[in-house]
């Protein structure tokens, strides 16, 4: 490995700046906050520190610097990270070797791509011109057709079958992954949309009729090891920048939705395969931004997908706002009819997820009878329990005393019980945990003085006037590695100490640790020399546990008087 290649595209690199391309990140003090992406997190637990150029997560204790990151969130050995960084800062990097990870998997995506490319080859074929005509009455341009890279399955019974078998991939495995059902095509005669996965690779089709007939008018892709729609979202590999620039996303129902939110500008846009929303598919939101947008259809399907959806992302802690459509529109249907300026209005116009949920609450209330009266306004105050922001609360509660000639102090008594009866049962839950092992003083103390010398270099020189023996072998080699490192290279720098430690793992596990520990960065002589005497402490007490031991072992009177005056002289502090 290059180090100083590394070091030299690492300084050229803002940390804060790649990262937040990835996730949303936001300033707090003098780092930066973000949803971790590596584990499922609710709220943002990962720090991001432009003055040391490293990030640590507080939850799961994932820690390093660009180099690692790019590693762990795009699945790419430390090669191809500081190939893809050092061509964006213009550093010469032609001589690294990059070894591509094959995945295990990579003949299907071949399979798949060929697939894509057979299928657009159709539709721009003059077999295609009926499938053309078709998409064009329906307003997908010539444009859209190639940005979305739609395609066309031919009426027959086995010409994909038969190409990708002459490419000598095996029946099977073609039947396996649901592109052939036997020996014949499974899509046939039908418009092909490409799904992808969050890399954008094709990994499955959803073929649409666009001739009279009684079959389905959707075709998708079986469940597959390359394809499960509860881990996708469609558009998300090309929404990503465009949700990251505009700093919020929209979520729609189908991809037709997002083609034509597309077609009028609006690219910030992923879909779902399905209504449900997955546990998996809330994580990759979270990754674009944490200002999301629902804009489900208007009918009354779509309003208990929102009404489903929209609970789910509240209960994770994040805001959502539905953007309203008319019943039956969809996004499509609506901007066909409208266009760009309207809809953008409707976005505009957008409503807390919150007030959206009351005012459909209230469409179902008979208020002629006080019973269903009583049963609205409670139901309204439960609410509320759902909701961070207290002058929200208030205006709502305000809003209720003055619609329904109710005491303010009876709405907010109500409320203050409820959340009484919510947080009895959290605190028994968290009685219930398991803690988390703790570290003795000694090796707290190990571990601060570590820190203090990624941080402070004259803490170096002290530790090595002080010749202080570390406690384990692992503490030792870590010591060790500090002081060749500042000897080498005449500073420490925390990033480009992690790229040099990372062929080193048993010690680079102990750097991670420490890093995400939270422990102080400066410290004075005083307070140095007091973790000096713990650990000192420790060797003491060692010593003499060890002395006592031989004593006991060994059988000669006068070793053992001389063994006890050692252990005497220890005590004594000799």
């Amino acid at each position: 490995m290059n180090n100083d290649l590394a070091q030299l595209i690492r300084s050229k690199i803002d940390i804060v700046d790649i990262i937040g391309e990835k996730i949303p990140l936001v300033a707090r003090g003098k780092n930066f906050f973000g949803v971790c992406p590596f584990h499922d997190d609710s709220n943002p637990s990962m720090s991001v520190s432009r003055e040391k150029q490293i990030y640590t997560c507080f939850s799961c204790h994932a820690t390093g610097n660009v180099f690692t990151f790019l590693m762990d969130y795009e699945h790419i050995s430390f090669s191809e990270a500081l190939k893809s960084l050092g061509e964006r800062v213009g550093v010469d990097v032609s001589g690294v070797k990059t070894k591509k990870i094959v995945s295990k998997n990579e003949k299907l995506y071949e399979a798949y791509e060929l697939a894509l490319k057979y299928y657009q080859n159709n539709l721009n074929s003059t077999i295609g011109r009926s499938a053309k005509s078709y998409l064009g009455k329906r307003n997908i341009t010539e444009n859209l057709i190639k940005e979305f890279e739609i395609g066309l399955s031919l009426d027959k019974r086995n010409d994909l079958t038969t190409l990708l078998t002459k490419k000598g991939y095996d029946l099977a495995v073609l039947n396996k992954i649901g592109l052939v059902n036997d020996d014949y095509d499974i899509y046939r005669d039908r418009i092909m949309f490409p799904l992808y996965d969050v890399s954008g690779r094709v990994v499955g089709f959803s073929g649409r009729i666009y001739k009279d007939t009684d079959q389905n008018k959707y075709l998708n892709t079986k469940e597959t090891e390359i394809f499960r729609k509860g881990e996708l979202l469609y558009h998300y590999h090309v929404a990503k920048e465009e949700c990251r620039s505009k700093k919020s996303v929209i979520i729609m129902e189908g991809f037709m939705d997002v083609i034509r939110a597309s077609s009028i500008g609006i690219k910030n846009t992923v879909a779902l395969m399905g209504t449900a929303l997955t546990k998996e598919q809330i994580n990759l939101i979270k990754r674009l931004s944490l200002n999301i947008y629902l804009c489900l259809d208007g009918d009354d399907p779509g309003v208990h997908a929102t009404l489903n959806i929209g609970q789910m992302l509240l209960d994770q802690e994040i805001e959502v706002k539905v953007i309203r459509l008319p019943n039956p529109d969809d996004p499509d249907s609506f901007i066909l009819k409208n266009g760009k300026e309207k809809f953008e209005n409707l976005i505009e116009s957008a409503l807390n997820f919150s007030d959206f949920k009351l005012l459909k609450l209230r469409e179902k209330v008979d208020f002629r009878s006080d019973e269903e009266k009583a049963n609205y306004i409670n139901t309204v105050i439960k609410e509320m329990l759902k909701i961070n922001d207290p002058i929200r609360v208030e205006v709502v509660l305000k809003r209720l005393a003055k619609e329904f000639d109710i005491g303010y102090n009876t709405l907010e008594m109500r409320l203050n019980s409820l959340k009484k009866e919510v947080e009895e049962p959290k605190k028994q839950v968290v009685s219930l945990q398991i803690p988390h092992k703790r570290k003795d003083k000694y090796t707290k103390a190990v571990e601060q003085i570590l820190y203090f010398m990624l941080n402070n270099d004259w803490v170096i020189s002290q530790v090595e006037k002080e010749k202080l023996i570390l406690p384990n072998e692992v503490f030792r080699l870590l010591c060790n590695e500090i002081i060749y490192y500042y000897k080498q290279n005449g500073f420490i720098n925390i990033a480009d100490f992690y790229t040099y430690m990372s062929e080193k793992e048993e010690t680079l596990v102990l750097l991670k640790e420490i890093l995400a520990s939270g422990y102080n960065e400066k410290t004075t002589k005083d307070e140095l020399f007091q973790y000096f005497k713990v650990v000192k402490e420790y060797s003491h007490n060692q010593e003499i546990k060890r002395l006592t031991n031989l004593m006991k072992k060994e059988v000669d009177p006068l070793e053992q008087a001389k063994i006890v005056e050692k252990i005497r002289k220890l005590r004594m502090g000799e």
